[in-house]
This record gives structure tokens, sequence and C-alpha cells, in this order.
């Protein structure tokens, strides 16, 4: 690919290849923390269709902004004070978002949608100052951009509109950003930081299951510490290890040497194929097991109810598959143990319905201990490391 000379008033705030995850990034990413809790707690409250697919449209916003601001300081130096200042004006603007996410359908719309357009703004400003190490590196920010500005449209028509029809802007706007990353995909000429953008969203899971953990200690901690409760809450956290197992036992390596080992025309496609588009179900399923954990630990005595089952099992569901889904696309591989596992797991949880909570719980965890187990031995050799890396 060839190379192009850049002003050299910017060229310092381009990242090493070096680069690992910044503390202000960190500190960024407490804002979404927040945010997660904020949508976790919108269906949890109202536990049905149509709250379920408000909470599923705010947090797309919400990821997509998160999204574009990890690819944007994977291209740009977060040591730089330029950088960290940007990033640190783009948290403060995301905790009014944060904030207002469950204004995201009322008359106080503009409070998140306003914010996520300046957070989305603000990114893809930084990324066209430091762009151009590339041929066409600058042309893709800006084509990019361009396509994006009909989705900022979108939100704030639909933000003006009636509450009862915003979903239907906003899914408008769902489209507008897949065809904007579709036509990015196009573009042979990102600059990715394989280990940069690996941590990051490696980081991003872990938080949202830190949040999945806060939530079982909160429910915990207002009941009283009988049997039923302990129970419960330690199969909670016992969910939540195993799922944090299945993704970091040997996935999530997998994948950064995947990215780290493909030619450097094809890392941008990459990325969003592993990385972006997947990893948005898998912080949905994590949050749809924060919304079971705290329906159960709320009421640890009452029989389970089919929605609270269906929402947990859609959680795991979501979180197993779409890490499937990301190794399918860093390395065709099929990971046929694990599903025919969780097919097995969903339709036993189903029979929980009308039962104790523990069952339900027991019966999650143990099918995440068997797929563990399983690819213990079996799976996680499936994709050699290269041989750099190895």
């Amino acid at each position: 690919m060839k190379r192009i000379e850049i002003n050299p008033a910017v060229r310092h705030l381009i990242s090493p290849h070096d680069q690992s995850a910044d503390f202000v990034e960190l500190f960024f990413d407490l804002v979404f923390v927040f945010a997660i809790t904020k949508v976790t707690h919108m269906v949890a409250h109202h536990l049905d269709l149509k709250h379920a697919a408000q909470a599923l449209l705010a947090f797309w916003l919400i990821w997509w902004a998160w999204t574009q601001f990890t690819w944007t300081l994977n291209a740009a130096d977060t040591r730089r004070p330029e950088i960290r200042l940007a990033t640190l004006v783009a948290t403060a603007v995301a905790f009014v978002m944060a904030a207002s996410t469950d204004l995201a359908f009322s008359a106080g719309a503009l409070w998140f949608a306003v914010p996520y357009i300046v957070v989305r703004v603000l990114g893809l400003g930084i990324y066209f100052v430091i762009a151009g190490t590339k041929e066409g590196e600058r042309r893709a920010v800006v084509v990019v951009a361009a396509i994006s500005t009909i989705g900022f449209a979108l939100v704030v028509i639909g933000a003006l509109a009636d509450p009862a029809v915003r979903v239907w802007w906003w899914l408008g706007t769902v489209v507008v950003d897949m065809i904007a990353v579709g036509v990015a995909g196009r573009f042979r000429s990102w600059n990715v930081r394989s280990e940069h953008f690996a941590e990051r969203h490696g980081l991003i899971v872990i938080i949202a299951l830190g949040e999945s953990l806060i939530v079982s200690a909160s429910a915990v901690g207002k009941a009283d510490l009988a049997g039923d409760i302990l129970w419960a809450g330690g199969l909670a956290v016992a969910v939540t290890c195993l799922l944090w197992w299945s993704y970091f036992g040997w996935i999530s390596g997998r994948l950064e040497d995947r990215l780290t080992s493909a030619a450097e025309e094809d890392r941008g496609k990459m990325s969003r194929d592993v990385y972006t588009l997947p990893h948005f179900p898998l912080i949905c399923g994590i949050i749809a097991v924060s919304i079971g954990f705290e329906k159960i630990l709320g009421h640890p005595h009452d029989p389970l109810t089919a929605p609270i089952v269906a929402t947990l099992a859609a959680g795991v569901l979501l979180f197993v598959g779409s890490t499937s889904t990301s190794v399918w696309f860093a390395s065709r591989t099929p990971l046929v143990p694990r599903f025919a596992i969780l097919a097995l797991t969903m339709g036993a949880a189903f029979f929980a319905v009308g039962r104790p909570p523990v069952v339900a719980l027991g019966l999650l965890a143990g099918g995440l201990l068997l797929v563990n187990i399983v690819e213990w031995e079996k799976c996680r050799n499936l994709i050699p490391m290269s041989e750099e890396n190895a």
C-alpha cells in the first residue's frame, strides 16, 4: 500500500504500532458502564417486547458511539495531551448521553440524541485530522462521515418526533449505520493496530460482565441472606465466570492472533467482521443475562416465569453464539460442540418455568461448564496461532 506524506504538525498524533490501551480510554469506558446499567434497568423494570426493542435501539446508538471512538483511538496516539484532552471532552459528553438513556423514548429524547451525535462528530473529526498515512485513508473517513450524517439527521428527527413513531426513525439510523460500515469495508486503507483493537474489545466485555456482577451484588445486598438468595447469587456469579472463560479462555487470544497475522490491507474488514459487528449482540447478551439476574435475585423465592427464563437463555445464547460468529469470520472454523451443547441447555432451561430460580441458573451454569470443558480438550487448538506469534 502506497504511503503518502502528511502534515508534520499532526504526525505525532498518530498511534505507534505497539500501542496498548491507555488509562484515558478506560476512563472513557466507565461512562459506558453507566450506560449499560441504565439499559439493563430499562428492561428489568418493564420486561416486555416493547421496552426490550426500545432498549435495543438505544443501546445500538450507545454501542456505535463507543465503537467509532474505539476506531479513532486505535489510530491516535492516546499518550498525547491533545488526544487525551479530546477523549476527556468526549467522556463528559458521553456522560450526558448515558445519564439520559432512560429519556430516549420520552419527551426528553434530545438529551440523549444530541450528546450521541457530538461524540460521533468528535470521533470522526479526530480521525479525519490524523488520517493520511495510507493513500485513500482520509477519503475513506470522509465517505463514512458523509453517510453517517444522514444517520445523525434521522436521530434528531426521531428525537423530535412522537415517541410512538421514534422507533421507526431510529431503525432508519441503524440501516444507515450498516450501509456506512458496509462501504467502509470496501476500503483497504484502514490502519488497524491489532493488539490495541483486540484489547479494547476485551476490556469492554470485562466491563459489561462486571456490570452483571454489580447487578447481582446489589440485589443480594437488599435481601435477607438466607439459603435461596445465597444459592441464586452464587450461581449467578458462576454463570458470569463461565461466560468470561468461554471468551477469554482461548477465543480472545486466537481472534487477536488472526487479526495480527492478516494482511495489513485486510485488517479493516476483519476488524469490522470479527469485533465491531458481532460484539454488539455479545454485549446485548450480557445485558440480557444481567436483566435475568436482577429479576431473579430481586425475588429469589418466586417461581420462574417464561419471560425471565427466555431472557436468561437469550442472553447466554447471544453471548456464546456471538463469540462463535467472531471465530467463524476470523478462521471459518465452526464450533459445532458449542452449538450442540447450547441447544440442549436452552431446551432444558425452559423446563425451569414455574420452578425455583436455582434450577434455571444451575442448568445454564452446567451447560456453560460443559462448553468450557469440551473446548479445553477439543476446540482451543482448532485455530492454530501464526508462526510469528506462536
